[in-house]
């Protein structure tokens, strides 16, 4: 897979089919798309291609607006490279690409990577403030000779399956098993491990804290079964969002304790993948009565599968 960091000053001598998006997540929708591209590309003898952006739009636009991220360019990548996919480029969403009309940015797209066809979703919007719709993209294919794939809504379970909406299971709902199924794979956050209070270890739990990225999403608070990642190798795991408020902590953590691991990671990169969400956060009367629960948490966790 080829990839490059393009705003429409390369030339691009071979044909292509060009999927458009912002492929935040690259959840099945997203798939959809990505595989409708691929299979035009090969009826056409043409390169695939994802134009997509480095950066959210709207960390230029209105950076207060800007969602919390729910994948980064490096998975992204390997995504996109397993799924089959010949060229991505990676824009560099700035003022000056803003305020490309949605004539100009069609028309550069045709001009610069030789588009032969493009394929978008059922309600993409384009070029500056959003003016470019479906229909204009219809009478621009008529103009520029290139054939337009409209892919239709993906739903899951009734519902049509978008950024946003899996964005609000996890952080407002905590459904991390319904948000897995819309993006075909667990959500999951990584960081490095930073030392805690070490509180755990006082009732038999030790956790390693994860120090991970504030611009990605951070699941609703509550405790959740997990997997972790380290070296290739996986690990069940209990993980809580929180406060931590029987020890009346005041700082929003993420920590994890691993079943059956007690070696040193500080310092070290982990994955953390969200499963199943088990309960709430709750302030127990004592440090015995939450060690109680945690017994309970570990035995849950024991039961689930490790894949």
């Amino acid at each position: 897979m080829i990839i490059i960091e393009d705003n429409f000053n390369k030339r691009i001598n071979e044909k292509t089919v060009i999927a458009l998006g912002g492929f935040d997540g690259l959840h099945i929708g997203h798939r959809a798309l990505i595989d409708k591209t691929i299979s035009v590309a090969k009826r056409m003898n043409c390169k695939s291609m994802v134009f997509t952006f480095k950066n959210h739009p709207l960390m230029v636009i209105n950076k207060a607006y800007s969602p919390k991220l729910l994948l980064n360019n490096h998975n992204k990548l390997n995504l996109l490279k397993s799924y089959g996919i010949d060229i991505v480029n990676l824009v560099n969403f700035d003022t000056d690409f803003m305020q490309l009309s949605p004539e100009a940015y069609i028309t550069s797209l045709v001009k610069n990577y030789n588009a032969s066809g493009l394929v978008v979703g059922f309600n993409h919007r384009f070029g500056y403030k959003n003016l470019g719709d479906i229909d204009l993209l219809k009478t621009l294919s008529k103009i520029h000779g290139f054939s337009l794939n409209v892919v239709s809504p993906v739903k899951y379970k009734g519902e049509i399956v978008s950024s946003s909406k899996i964005r609000n299971l996890i952080g407002e709902d905590g459904d991390v098993e319904k948000a897995s199924k819309m993006l075909s794979r667990p959500y999951f956050l990584e960081g490095i491990v930073v030392r805690g209070k070490q509180l755990g270890r006082k009732i038999g739990f030790p956790t390693m804290n994860l120090d991970y990225n504030k611009d990605f999403l951070l699941p609703r608070g509550g405790v959740y079964y997990s997997l972790l990642e380290h070296n290739n190798r996986k690990y069940k795991g209990i993980t809580n969002i929180g406060y931590n408020p029987t020890v009346e902590n005041d700082k929003l953590s993420l920590e994890t304790h691993i079943l059956g691991f007690d070696e040193d990671l500080y310092d070290e990169t982990i994955k953390i993948n969200f499963i199943k969400r088990i309960r709430d956060e709750k302030k127990f009367n004592s440090l015995a009565e939450l060690s109680e629960q945690l017994k309970k948490d570990k035995m849950f966790a024991l039961k689930q599968n490790l894949d």
